[in-house]
């Protein structure tokens, strides 16, 4: 049950940030390239780019930043450039593959990702996850990105679960904001670098420091 008195059916992550310490790599490859193609990186850039679909990002890198280059040649060469990071090393967060596993003995698990298709099935894969989810979904694959609610009622009517029986493990507040928009309970788990904004924290049912403190009785608090 959750604390409302709803039954929980699903539970849904977010990928980077809540299983993939991956932020930091987005903002570095990012970063890099804003400033090799003319751009000039802000102090909220990164902030702002959290949640955003591949295209919504790329477009934000070009009309908001003046990277030269028209967003499909941006997103192309960043995605080309996190892969080639992949293939290196996929930042792990410590811990969460085996809560991943735990709580898919529980319920059936969801992914609603902003990265591409490309980038989850790797990152997963790295942490042979592949079996773990019933269904993965990336915001490019849904008219918008977060914090608009769209991947995640995409997740849960594919589930075949109500959005409101469903349970989000995110980490940035256009994450939280998108998953309570769904109408879903949101536990919070925000990276230390990138805080959550007020009013992620009061949307967040709950905070924890540490995806290991992601328990079945957190998903399900009396």
């Amino acid at each position: 049950m959750r604390q409302d008195g709803t039954v929980v059916d699903a539970v849904i992550f977010d990928l980077d940030g809540v299983l993939v310490d991956s932020e930091p790599v987005w903002e570095g490859v990012r970063r890099r390239y804003v400033k090799e193609h003319g751009g000039q990186w802000q102090p909220d850039s990164q902030r702002r780019l959290m949640g955003m679909s591949t295209m919504e990002w790329a477009g934000y890198l070009h009309d908001e930043l003046g990277t030269a280059g028209p967003p499909e040649r941006i997103a192309a060469a960043v995605i080309e450039e996190m892969a080639q990071a992949y293939q290196q090393r996929v930042p792990l967060v410590d811990g969460a593959a085996q809560v991943v596993r735990r709580l898919a003995g529980r319920w059936p698990l969801g992914l609603a990702s902003s990265s591409p298709a490309r980038l989850i099935d790797a990152a997963l894969a790295a942490a042979g996850l592949t079996d773990a989810f019933r269904l993965t979904l990336s915001t490019e694959e849904v008219p918008r990105g977060k914090p608009a609610p769209d991947v995640y009622l995409t997740v849960a009517e594919r589930l075949g679960v109500p959005a409101a029986r469903c349970v989000a493990v995110e980490d940035s507040t256009n994450g939280v904001r998108s998953a309570a928009a769904a109408g879903m309970r949101v536990v919070a788990v925000p990276h230390a670098s990138y805080p959550l904004e007020p009013d992620a924290q009061q949307l967040a049912a709950l905070i924890l420091p540490h995806i290991t403190d992601l328990t079945e009785e957190s998903v399900r608090p009396a």
